[in-house]
């Protein structure tokens, strides 16, 4: 069987689509919320004080469909507009325009969804699907199965799979972070990850000796699995070592933790790695006529001899920018010439080449914020969040490949609650008020009527353990640590109990 990459790109693009509907049907029922007119960070707002601070620059900075309007309906239409696109391309009809359509409307939400947008895996994406665009079959809206598969854009998207896991490995170790060099970074993980999973309380039970070889093994498989990738492709068996060692890991991850559609995203880039004849049996014959084209034609031609080198030497430099700043008391800075700091500075608000390294520096405590409301600033109640930890006999949900954004924020807002200040201050009027846009993002309210009073306590929480869960049958022991001091004169509550 000729190797010729039809096959992994007709089975890519259609898993692509796959997470790219995820991706915007997760945000449309939660864009209003978040970022619309009555929302947490309003977009309008914030492009409106993005003009008045940069000029005429902020257009170029944050490059986004919504100078036109951040209304709500259109904040909305793209969403929904780009979760419709993503079954286009599911389906096969008219890939290459609705790739284009797609990642320029993912760019702009990302842009408006401020730091709800700002996860690594939403910068994947971008970038995937900036590749994804270059890898499409021929014709805008007729995609020509039978065309030419682009072997160098298909080594880009393998060159992106090595840089986001080689550097998740590497940039653990050049942070200097004492738990990876120890390899004691699971005794915290499972337990002070942002959305653990029940499987994550099991996985916390294990005794240390085996979570310190489960460590060891994640360095072997992110340090050493991807250069297999790497490998020409009649190394068949080594490059199918190293996808299935990848894979595994990323299964592993996605059991102990919700990482919205983080570890589908990079299962489905792992798809480039396999040849023909491990798809055979997957990809239906039919989908892949026989007759090729001897030409890819203009636009593969432009890709192969301009585009592609581009392409490569922007993410080169992305990831050895990521490399140099990980390195601690700014050690890196002097490793790329300022050329290349502005070359990448002239593209960095396109959000398409990226560095990558989740949890370089493990956290060791999980502080959590509880929101706390009062009709009369005496009786206090708690308030729910759907999907992250609160009361403590609530099991540990699966979520993924959902991703429940302001859940995932209070996670960073109880790490450093004064840099979230706004965040905390918008849902605590918004929860007054009774705002539905807000309201809806939370889970079951403590009163029929909106409360007067809102306060954030602050909660130690670690996972129980074997002995205690079987007393109390709880997932969570919480102490209490204080209470948050007022954020702003949205929070009028005693600070107290």
């Amino acid at each position: 069987m000729t190797e010729d990459g039809r096959r992994s790109r007709w089975l890519f693009l259609r898993l692509l689509g796959l997470v790219y509907f995820i991706a915007f049907a997760s945000l449309g029922v939660q864009i209003d919320g978040l970022v619309g007119a009555h929302g947490l960070l309003p977009a309008r707002a914030f492009l409106s004080a993005a003009h008045e601070a940069y000029g005429g620059q902020a257009y170029r900075l944050l490059p986004t469909v919504f100078w036109l309007g951040a209304g709500d309906g259109a904040l909305r239409f793209a969403a929904w507009l780009g979760a419709a696109l993503s079954v286009l391309l599911i389906v096969g009809l008219g890939q290459r325009a609705a790739l284009a359509a797609l990642w320029a409307l993912y760019l702009s939400l990302s842009v408006a969804g401020q730091d709800f947008l700002s996860f690594q895996w939403d910068a994947l994406l971008l970038e995937t699907g900036l590749l994804a665009l270059l890898w499409a079959p021929a014709g805008w809206w007729r995609a020509d199965e039978a065309s030419p598969a682009s072997s160098p854009v298909r080594w880009l998207l393998l060159f992106l799979v090595f840089k986001l896991m080689f550097l998740s490995g590497a940039t653990k170790l050049l942070s200097g972070d004492p738990t990876w060099r120890h390899l004691t970074a699971l005794d915290y993980h499972f337990e002070t990850q942002p959305l653990p999973t029940w499987p994550g309380w099991y996985a916390h039970q294990l005794p240390s000796a085996v979570r310190r070889a489960a460590t060891a093994i994640m360095f072997v498989i992110e340090l050493g699995a991807p250069w297999l990738l790497l490998l020409p492709f009649r190394f068949r068996g080594p490059r199918l070592v190293g996808v299935a060692a990848l894979a595994l890991l990323q299964l592993g991850i996605a059991v102990t933790g919700n990482y919205g559609f983080f570890n589908l995203l990079a299962l489905v880039l792992l798809i480039p790695a396999l040849d023909d004849r491990a798809l055979a049996r997957i990809v239906p014959a039919r989908a892949v006529p026989t007759a090729v084209r001897s030409s890819p034609g203009p636009l593969g031609h432009a890709v192969t001899a301009i585009l592609a080198p581009v392409i490569a030497a922007l993410s080169a430099l992305a990831a050895w920018a990521e490399l140099a700043a990980t390195l601690p008391g700014g050690a890196g800075g002097a490793l790329l010439p300022r050329w290349a700091l502005g070359l990448l500075g002239a593209v960095a608000p396109l959000r398409s080449f990226n560095g990558y390294g989740l949890f370089r520096v493990m956290t060791t405590e999980r502080p959590e914020i509880v929101v706390e409301a009062s009709l009369d600033g005496r009786a206090w109640r708690e308030y729910r969040f759907r999907y992250k930890p609160g009361p403590v006999t609530r099991r540990p949900a699966f979520v993924a490949p959902y991703h429940p954004r302001l859940d995932w924020q209070m996670w960073f807002a109880a790490l450093d609650p004064m840099s979230n200040a706004p965040l905390l201050g918008s849902l605590a009027t918004g929860l007054r008020t009774g705002t539905p846009a807000i309201v809806a993002l939370m889970g079951p309210a403590p009163f029929a009527a909106a409360p007067r009073f809102i306060r954030f306590a602050v909660y130690d929480y670690r996972f129980t353990t074997w002995t205690e869960r079987e007393r109390t049958r709880a997932w969570w022991h919480r102490e209490l640590r204080g209470y948050l001091p007022e954020l702003g004169s949205e929070l009028d509550a005693p600070r107290g109990p």
